[in-house]
């Protein structure tokens, strides 16, 4: 039934975004503009996510980014529009014991408002600058008792509907050890805890994929990160193709080298394509990143791409990308 195969589709509706350099950081937000495109982009869909982000860092040596991505992300939950809040783990010195207390406390303060709980942001992600949390240590730890203390408080509270989950970014080569040092970290607890596993991916953004109709071309490539997900690194993890994967994170910018019309043609394009193997691999939601650019006055300079992500530019009027996920949303979002 065609019914079985609506995604869940969701936003980041915030300016900052995560850049090679930490944190990209442009115009304020505005809570007017941004919850006005959220009830157009939802139209007739429930329910429609609104992806939030809250960092934990060491109270003696508070993270240099903002606490909150967007600033008071509450004011835009509704109860056709919960959050999908990702619950950063930013400490210098590992801090494993009090990053649980701030798990449990963001859940004491906002599990009614949310649908998904994220715990750590792109672990994998060794690399990673300081502002994501593979660049702290015991992040993996971090992660696995992180999930387990987040769905035992969730049903202590009996917020049990509300998902709990990690993500990751595509793991090629030897970074794909990580899934089974989680699975070993974790163990039966972890597994049996998890409703969701995310990925963090940007085809065609990082690395180019072929033309159209050519061999590894667009479709190709997302189908074939997702089949490796599903084949590959979710059973290094020991986790059964029961939990369904989530998209939290995908997107392309525009810019002097990359038009806003095809920025929808790829927005439309990778949609459609995880829509057409959601059954298959169990793929369950769709999160765009992100609403709007971060700064559209800023220009591209030396691949610094990260402050055009957004499918509005920072004033929030719409590229052709908006109404191209209007439109797919109101065609295949959950009802």
């Amino acid at each position: 039934m065609i019914s079985s195969q609506r995604l869940v589709f969701g936003i980041y509706p915030g300016g900052e975004a995560g850049s090679d350099q930490g944190m990209a950081i442009g115009p304020p937000d505005a809570a007017l503009r941004i919850t006005d495109c959220l009830d157009r982009l939802q139209g007739e869909s429930r329910p429609f996510v609104v992806r939030a982000y809250e960092r934990y860092s060491d109270p003696e040596n508070p993270s240099r980014w903002p606490a909150q991505a967007p600033e008071n992300y509450e004011q835009y939950w509704r109860p056709d529009r919960p959050l999908d809040l990702v619950v950063l783990f930013q400490s210098a010195r590992g801090d494993v014991a009090g990053y649980l207390a701030f798990v449990r406390d963001i859940i004491q303060r906002h599990g009614e408002r949310l649908y998904t709980l994220q715990i750590t942001e792109e672990a994998n992600f060794t690399g990673a600058p300081d502002a994501l949390d593979g660049y702290y240590p015991e992040v993996r730890r971090a992660l696995v008792e992180g999930v387990i203390a987040a769905r035992g408080e969730l049903n202590r509270l009996g917020l049990g509907t509300v998902k709990v989950g990690f993500n990751a970014t595509p793991t090629f080569g030897p970074g794909a050890e990580f899934w089974a040092d989680v699975g070993r970290l974790g163990g039966d607890l972890f597994r049996a805890a998890l409703d969701f596993v995310g990925l963090d991916f940007f085809p065609d953004v990082f690395r180019p994929v072929a033309p159209d109709g050519e061999p590894g071309d667009l479709p190709q490539s997302v189908t074939g990160v997702l089949e490796t997900m599903r084949r590959e690194w979710l059973p290094s993890a020991g986790i059964p193709a029961e939990v369904p994967i989530h998209i939290t994170e995908n997107g392309w910018p525009t810019g002097p080298t990359r038009s806003c019309e095809r920025q929808a043609e790829i927005l439309e394009t990778i949609v459609r394509t995880i829509h057409g193997v959601s059954r298959r691999l169990n793929i369950e939601r769709y999160t765009l990143f992100s609403l709007r650019d971060t700064d559209s006055t800023r220009p591209e300079v030396a691949g610094d791409i990260f402050y055009h992500f957004g499918v509005t530019r920072d004033d929030y009027s719409p590229k052709p990308a908006f109404e191209t996920y209007r439109r797919v949303i109101a065609e295949l979002g959950a009802r």
